[in-house]
């Protein structure tokens, strides 16, 4: 969210410039291609600060993946999204296109990479605000590790995840490896992705990005 009020009509032009610097680090590194590892966060920077897992949580064992299917709906109760999810691939610019200002309710699926249930890491994105009103992962922060999700897919299952981790990226630091990564080779994961930090007025854009893994679990 933003450190302070913001000029009238400049909040589509501060999430659009965040979302392109986000997802310029998809586009640039594989095209689009989903491999390597997650590691941590730094320091956190700006309002949000990053949980991360605690030490000797107790989470449930993953479960082996599940066979392909597109989303249709993803529901965090813990945080209260109940959305539907469409996929998005990349724009002119090479960023992945997030779903509209006009439908700020609606979550993300980056169509082209994997889908939720599937072996690797199945990526979401949502608006954090509008001009005048939080959007669907405004609460994102808020996430902790053991929270469900869950996501209703085309062949009428629903994928349970587990989360187990919170973290926030500074936009200086971005890096597509750490974000975008599975976490262990071979398991169904998913992240969920949206705008964090404070609101830098003078680079018109946020300072970070909220990050929150999880893991397959049932379904």
């Amino acid at each position: 969210m933003p450190s302070g009020p913001r000029p009238a009509g400049t909040g589509r032009l501060v999430t659009g410039t965040a979302w392109a610097l986000l997802f310029l680090g998809l586009w640039l590194w594989g095209g689009g291609t989903v491999e390597g590892s997650l590691g941590s966060s730094g320091p956190t920077t700006g309002d949000i600060a990053a949980v991360g897992r605690p030490p000797g949580a107790e989470l449930p064992p993953a479960r082996a993946p599940l066979a392909p299917a597109e989303p249709r709906w993803i529901e965090v109760p813990s945080l209260g999204v109940d959305a539907p999810v469409v996929a998005r691939g990349l724009d002119a610019t090479g960023a992945v296109d997030p779903p509209p200002f006009a439908t700020p309710g609606t979550v993300g699926w980056f169509g082209p990479g994997t889908q939720p249930g599937a072996a690797g890491a199945a990526l979401f994105v949502g608006h954090v605000d509008t001009e005048t009103r939080p959007a669907v992962f405004y609460g994102l922060s808020a996430a902790r590790p053991g929270a469900k999700v869950l996501v209703t897919r085309a062949d009428g299952s629903i994928a349970e995840f587990t989360v187990d981790d919170v973290q926030v990226f500074p936009r200086e630091d971005f890096d597509a490896t750490k974000v975008y990564g599975p976490r262990e080779p071979g398991r169904a994961e998913l992240r969920l992705i949206t705008c964090g930090g404070t609101f830098d007025r003078e680079a018109g854009a946020y300072t970070a990005n909220v990050v929150v893994s999880a893991y397959l679990t049932g379904g």
